[in-house]
C-alpha cells in the first residue's frame, strides 16, 4: 500500500510541476506579446476614454504623454472609459523624452497621414509601441524624424484629412492582434 501511495504522490508531483511550468511559459509568452498604445499630447477626453476601454478589452498598455488637453478626472473621459479604469494598465509621462527614456526597448510604429506604408503592410513584433499624435496636429515632425522607416497610415480618400483618433487606434490595434492570431481573445 505504501508503494502505491509513493508512486501516486510522485506522479501527482510531476503533474503539478508540469502545470506550473506551462503556466509560467504562457505568462511569459503573453507578457512579451503586448501592445503598447502611446497617445502623444491627446486633447479630446472621450477619444482617450474610448482608447482606454479598448486597451482593457484587448489587454494593451496605454501610455499618455503630456501635456494632456484634459485632466484625468474629466467626466467625459471617465464616461467614455465606463467602469474599466481600475483594470487599465496606464503610464503617464511628462514629455516624449521621458517616454523614450523609460521605454528604451520595443519597436515603434508611428501613425501619420504623411506615411507611405499602410498599417496592414507592416509586420508588428511582440511588445511594439503604436504611437498616435494629438487630434488637431498629429505627431510632431521632431518625433516623426526619429523613426522615418516605421511610419504607417490608414488608407482613406485623398481629399480627406484624417480619421477620428480612437477609430484609428482601434483599426491599427486589431491589425496587430490579427497578425498575432488574437492571443488570449475569444
Amino acid at each position: 500500500m505504501h508503494y502505491w501511495m509513493a508512486e501516486y504522490t510522485f506522479l501527482l508531483f510531476q503533474v503539478i510541476i508540469y502545470w506550473n511550468l506551462c503556466r509560467a511559459y504562457k505568462k511569459e509568452r503573453l507578457s512579451i506579446m503586448t501592445i503598447n498604445i502611446v497617445l502623444v499630447e491627446p486633447e479630446i477626453p472621450p477619444n482617450t476614454g474610448n482608447i482606454a476601454r479598448l486597451c482593457v478589452g484587448v489587454g494593451a498598455n496605454l501610455h499618455l504623454v503630456k501635456p494632456l488637453g484634459f485632466v484625468l478626472s474629466d467626466k467625459y473621459l471617465k464616461r467614455a472609459g465606463l467602469d474599466y479604469w481600475h483594470l487599465l494598465n496606464l503610464t503617464i509621462y511628462e514629455d516624449f523624452e521621458d517616454f523614450e527614456k523609460r521605454n528604451p526597448d520595443g519597436q515603434r510604429f508611428l501613425a501619420t497621414t504623411k506615411a507611405s506604408k499602410y498599417h496592414a503592410d507592416v509586420q508588428y513584433p511582440p511588445n511594439c509601441y503604436l504611437l498616435f499624435g494629438k487630434e488637431t496636429k498629429g505627431l510632431s515632425d521632431k518625433i516623426l524624424k526619429r523613426y522615418p522607416e516605421n511610419q504607417i497610415r490608414l488608407p482613406m480618400k485623398t481629399d480627406f484629412r484624417s480619421l477620428n483618433l480612437s477609430n484609428s487606434v482601434a483599426v491599427v490595434t486589431y491589425e496587430v492582434l490579427r497578425q498575432w492570431g488574437f492571443p488570449e481573445l475569444e
